[in-house]
């Protein structure tokens, strides 16, 4: 990026790191903005979110999420790529719960989520494709961090993400690597 690429990103950007600003919104100040071309919905007591993206990528096992949403979130949102499987829950409501506790604005799921009473109790924004009771393998199968492909776009650690009841935008980080390829 050249001086000015950067600075007219960061003026795009800091436009629009308030807190869970709206999609449509989003997409009109920035028409670079990516569109999430699936069908999320909302599940957590937030009915939207909005913060830089911590990514995992995985198949039908949440031994990973596990681990992260033990962290201090710090106004980040987690996107999990489980391939858009909806075979078993990646989060329920003990999960979300501890992701509130520990200062995660929002959970993103391509795939399913369980325990909706209870996440519907949790006062963060958490969006998923579908709900399924079954829940998920613990192998330890997983990677963090990696650039993921969820509804056909690229979505980059540290992006900032937009999600509500129109759906689930991201704009991306200036600072992201543009060599990883997914």
């Amino acid at each position: 990026m050249t001086v000015h690429q950067i600075d007219e990103h960061q003026a795009q950007t800091t436009r629009m790191h308030m807190p869970a600003a709206a999609t449509a919104d989003v997409c009109d100040a920035n028409p670079d903005a990516k569109v999430i071309q699936s069908w999320f919905t909302s599940f957590g007591a937030a009915s939207k979110c909005a913060g830089p993206v911590e990514t995992i990528c995985t198949r039908d096992d949440n031994s990973m999420v596990k681990r992260v949403l033990t962290e201090a979130g710090a106004g980040r949102i987690l996107l999990i790529d489980n391939k858009g499987s909806t075979n078993c829950a990646m989060i329920g409501g003990n999960l979300a719960a501890q992701a509130a506790e520990h200062g995660w604005l929002g959970i993103v799921v391509s795939g399913a989520v369980r325990d909706v009473a209870e996440l519907r109790e949790v006062g963060i924004g958490i969006f998923a494709l579908a709900t399924c009771p079954r829940r998920s393998l613990n192998r330890g199968i997983g990677e963090r961090g990696r650039a993921v492909r969820i509804g056909g776009e690229r979505i980059n650690q540290g992006d900032f993400l937009v999600a509500d009841a129109d759906g689930v935008v991201t704009l991306p980080s200036w600072s992201t690597n543009g060599e990883q390829h997914v």
